[in-house]
């Protein structure tokens, strides 16, 4: 079973959330049955965001974690290599240059953001560092959808569920 996460809205023009919205048309699809558990719409808090995530990695031992946030700047999937706090960085297990192998409009970003989504992603890695070190994680940025950019993106993080549950 794979654990994904997205997050709420923080600002007042969202009407929704990519991250979210992207989780709610995989669950749509029914492409997971049993393999997927969402743990959707996390608070945009760093504290409270990643105390639910990690009860829930401990509750349900999943076999792989892909975090999703909202990028509205991007205009593709990106896919966070690392996640830094003060003087400290955390690197993904996931080996990226593999992963990226059938991604058409997927790239590696080396900058989680400096907000809730870096802090979730450090916190997940820490916690899996210390305590589930086989368990892989990634985070994925989310650009805000479009009539240009939703196939692709849907299809490349459909790709990227395959890997994790082939993986």
């Amino acid at each position: 079973m794979l654990l994904f996460t997205s997050f709420q809205t923080w600002l007042p023009h969202q009407k929704s959330n990519s991250s979210d919205e992207l989780l709610a048309m995989i669950q749509k699809r029914n492409l997971l049955s049993a393999s997927g558990y969402f743990l959707r719409q996390l608070p945009v808090d760093r504290v409270l965001a990643s105390q639910k995530a990690i009860a829930t990695i401990k509750r349900i031992n999943p076999q792989g974690v892909i975090c999703c946030g909202m990028a509205e700047s991007r205009q593709n999937l990106t896919i966070e290599s690392c996640a830094n706090k003060d003087t400290k960085c955390l690197s993904t297990t996931v080996n990226l240059v593999d992963l990226m192998g059938n991604l058409a409009g997927t790239s590696i970003s080396h900058d989680a953001g400096k907000f809730v989504c870096e802090s979730l992603y450090f916190d997940i890695l820490s916690y899996l560092q210390s305590a589930k070190p086989d368990l892989p994680c990634i985070f994925v940025h989310v650009p805000v959808f479009n009539s240009e950019n939703t196939d692709l993106v849907l299809k490349d993080f459909e790709s990227i569920i395959s890997y994790f549950l082939v993986d």
